[in-house]
């Protein structure tokens, strides 16, 4: 399968603003980052996501599991296969560029890297001190990085 480039046309939304900045990794999405709200223009309308494909900004992550449309906490869980020996991940809804419908592909403007090291899902784990901590991980991602500073 052909790799997401951010400067090529889409079926879905242009995942690259005009100033270069954009949803893609590297690039904060339009306005502030909310990490439990879908973006706009990622087109996810409500759709059932389930059995989606995930695609990172380097390679496939794996299928949705589940699909939250919570208001203010919606999420993607992701069975990661065995790339990450079986682990399931939660994406927080911000984290999606766009979606394919056609291909029923998912794609998220992280790479698999950061989706190995992001905080394990806890499906027990009802504290909204484990929501914070997943948030704050990939809130951080966006932060401002000095240029020629690594992550």
């Amino acid at each position: 399968m052909d790799r997401l480039d951010p400067g090529a046309a889409h079926a879905s939304p242009k995942p690259v603003t005009d100033d270069g900045q954009g949803a893609f990794a590297g690039g904060a999405p339009a306005g502030a980052f909310d990490p439990w709200r879908y973006r706009d223009e990622a087109g996810v309308t409500d759709a059932d996501l389930t059995g989606y494909r995930v695609e990172a900004t380097d390679g496939s992550i794996g299928k949705i599991d589940e699909a939250s449309h919570d208001v203010n906490a919606s999420y993607l869980v992701v069975d990661t296969g065995h790339w990450i020996f079986g682990r399931k991940v939660m994406l927080p809804a911000g984290t999606v560029n766009h979606v394919d419908h056609d291909v029923r592909t998912v794609f998220v403007d992280r790479t698999r890297d950061q989706v190995r090291a992001a905080p394990e899902y806890d499906e027990t784990d009802t504290d909204p001190a484990y929501r914070d901590r997943l948030g704050g991980y990939y809130d951080d991602t966006y932060a401002p990085v000095p240029p020629g500073t690594a992550r």
